[in-house]
């Protein structure tokens, strides 16, 4: 019997318990050893029936990653749940903690499945791009219902235990311990005959209306998720469990199974898996290091960001003060963050109990003082050096212990951290707007700063529920950094005889949300209007339109007319004049622009600054980029991010086209990046590069 799963007799029934650590992945020595068990048990005279459970806190958390990509190593997953459903005796499933795909589809091939209080159970191959490749998409329909399973499987969310025994996922959660409820449900079951396993059960299938809400549910889903080839999958194999037997309904679901493992859009999106995970290894940072506890924190600003990450803390748990200049600031910030509970509430996302427990949360003060006997400041005022310089100043007496924290979008946070005696305190905590929704978290390493002071920064963020990627100083580190060259690149479209439409056209087409003028009316025009006069940066078309008064939705009008508030823009006449006019004062030919070369100007030349921020040591890994844009910015979850796209693509196409771009326009920002062309020249991808470690940063 392999050692991954071990066999015994206790109490006259036979426990397989699966001891593979961390999580009890379905590696292929854990296979061998349920298929084993499951053999063992229907042979041993001693066993009236089997119970499979997992050591630690887990049942069995899915497939084993260290396998993935690899030649499959036998058994099959799916033999091993034709062996479980084949077993003369009864078999049940005890499960503690999560059984997530291919653990639920072991799961799903026992007779019975007892839940511990704390389980969790689900199929989350959508979110890698997949479907169930082990029977999850025949068996779940069988057990409760199609229109039940479609959603669940689509969504790959986890079902907590009492839930999923009121779908008839499980059929009860164990009061007291967990392994005698299973023993008592075999010993229910034994001696007698078992009832119709999922490969013979057919009455969710034929009962009334189940078709009809499976086809209502199916249509809803294809409409919301068109551009997704999983949810086509997943759709189409629960459709063949009224139409297929079991067999036939499996040897579809692996033929699906298969297509999609080869779709380049899979690969993106488990690329996109790895890379999250990855991010989480932080080089340079010993693994001795231990974070301090943040039992207060302390928000500086109580604007939008500020508010937005006050929520943050207090949706953890975490007491938070936040601190403004004057009480009528403070009175506003405060109504922000109330408003914004009292939306969630009303759309039933969060109970008024919990709201209440977050506002009690929060309390607000005014004046710098009130920092004291923080563990964790983060200052969130205007973002002015100066300014910020003088507040960390003051901070390093006021809070003398805390880890004092920065979330600028763009400035140095050396000099911050030069203003302070303690500069191993200082670092970089850049959140995204609304801070109390996006889920990336720039954590930026200053040049001083301590390991502990780092891991307190990257706990935090992920308690917050937050992705923390950790990256160096530079302006607008690397998100910010690459934003300001796709910027840049569609400033510089319209000037040559793009319009506004034909550009957004180009991302929306590509996979993004929103085009940059549309997201740039959205936010308001004017505010990157002032910050370009206090730098003397110039963007000849966005600051003719902020000049005629065009600043975006607010007023109306900006790259879009929208009028009598509309919130969708619509092209105006007078735009295209304003730019015309700010090609002929620049002396630009304007010519016809071919919508593939928009798209590579916008795409290309953040390839080419990912490149060098990887140069440079700005971020450790090409992942750890996709991560940024992923999380930060709504990059297409199915390209994988511009690094992994860059690589899809090839580095010679996009070398050669940058180069091709920097010649006609004569703009040498578009110029291929040294590791760009080094990598094109030998054929290699950015995937190829390894990790670097330590501290990183660059003069901004």
């Amino acid at each position: 019997m392999p050692e991954a799963v071990s066999y015994r007799i206790q109490d006259g029934i036979a426990v397989a318990t699966v001891e593979n650590p961390p999580v009890n992945a379905l590696s292929a020595t854990v296979r061998a050893g349920l298929l084993a068990a499951a053999e063992r048990a229907a042979q041993d005279p001693e066993a009236a029936g089997l119970v499979l459970a997992g050591a630690g806190s887990a049942f069995i958390a899915g497939a084993d990653i260290s396998e993935f990509g690899k030649p499959p190593v036998p058994p099959a997953l799916a033999e091993v749940v034709a062996a479980l459903e084949a077993c003369p005796k009864p078999v049940v499933a005890a499960i503690q903690g999560v059984a997530l795909g291919g653990g639920l589809e072991v799961a799903l091939g026992c007779d019975a499945r007892i839940l511990g209080p704390k389980a969790q159970l689900g199929l989350p191959e959508v979110k890698l791009g997949l479907l169930p490749g082990a029977g999850g998409t025949q068996r779940t329909p069988r057990l409760i219902g199609p229109a039940a399973a479609l959603p669940m499987i689509a969504s790959g969310d986890k079902v907590p235990a009492a839930k999923a025994v009121e779908m008839g996922l499980a059929d009860a959660v164990a009061e007291g311990d967990l392994l005698r409820a299973a023993f008592a449900r075999v010993r229910e079951l034994a001696g007698k005959p078992l009832p119709a396993r999922l490969n013979t059960r057919t009455d969710r299938l034929t009962a009334p209306g189940a078709r009809e809400a499976f086809e209502a549910a199916a249509q809803a889903l294809a409409k919301r998720a068109a551009d997704e080839p999983q949810i086509a999958a997943i759709i189409e194999a629960v459709r063949n469990s009224f139409d297929m037997p079991l067999e036939q309904g499996l040897k579809r679901e692996r033929e699906l199974f298969v297509m999609l493992r080869d779709d380049p859009r899979s690969k993106a999106l488990r690329h996109v898996f790895f890379a999250e995970r990855q991010a989480a290894h932080i080089p340079g940072l010993p693994k001795e290091t231990r974070p301090r506890a943040v039992n207060q924190a302390v928000v500086l600003g109580a604007g939008t960001m500020g508010t937005g990450i006050a929520m943050s803390f207090a949706n953890a748990g975490i007491p938070v003060r936040i601190i403004e200049t004057d009480a009528a600031g403070l009175e506003r910030g405060r109504k922000r963050i109330a408003d914004t509970y009292a939306t969630s509430v009303k759309r039933g996302s969060l109970t008024p109990e919990a709201r209440d427990a977050r506002l009690a949360l929060i309390e607000g003060a005014v004046g710098l003082e009130a920092a004291a006997g923080a563990d964790l400041v983060v200052e969130a005022v205007f973002e002015e050096l100066e300014l910020k310089k003088e507040i960390f100043g003051k901070l390093d007496s006021i809070a003398p212990g805390a880890v004092l924290a920065s979330n600028t979008s763009y400035l140095d946070i050396n000099a911050m951290a030069a203003a302070t005696s303690r500069p191993q305190d200082v670092l970089g905590m850049h959140f995204f707007s609304p801070a109390n929704v996006m889920k990336l978290l720039e954590v930026v390493r200053a040049e001083k700063t301590s390991p502990e002071a780092l891991a307190t920064a990257v706990a935090v963020g992920r308690k917050l529920a937050k992705v923390p990627v950790v990256v160096g100083v530079c302006h607008g580190f690397v998100g910010n950094r690459m934003l300001s060259r796709r910027t840049q690149q569609a400033e510089r479209l319209l000037q040559e005889g793009a319009t506004p439409g034909q550009v957004d056209k180009a991302l929306t087409e590509f996979g993004f949300r929103m085009g940059p003028f549309a997201m740039a009316d959205l936010a308001g025009l004017d505010i990157g209007w002032r910050v370009r006069k206090a730098t003397g940066a110039t963007a000849p078309v966005a600051d003719a339109l902020c000049e005629a008064g065009r600043i975006g939705q607010k007023a109306g009008r900006g790259y879009y007319a929208y009028p009598e508030g509309a919130r969708a823009g619509q092209p105006d006449p007078e735009v295209q004049t304003l730019i015309e006019g700010v090609s002929r004062k620049l002396g630009i030919t304007r010519r016809d622009i071919s919508q593939e070369e928009i798209t590579e100007r916008l795409i290309y030349p953040m390839i080419n600054e990912g490149a060098r921020i990887l140069e440079e040591g700005i971020a450790a890994r090409p992942g750890d980029i996709d991560v940024v844009w992923l999380y930060g910015y709504n990059w297409p979850a199915w390209r994988g991010g511009p690094m992994h796209h860059a690589d899809a693509v090839g580095l010679p196409r996009i070398a050669e086209r940058l180069a091709a771009y920097a010649d006609q326009t004569g703009d040498e920002s578009l110029r291929p990046a040294a590791l760009l062309r080094q990598l094109a020249a030998e054929g290699a991808g950015f995937g190829s590069l390894k990790p670097r470690g330590g501290n990183t940063t660059k003069a901004a």
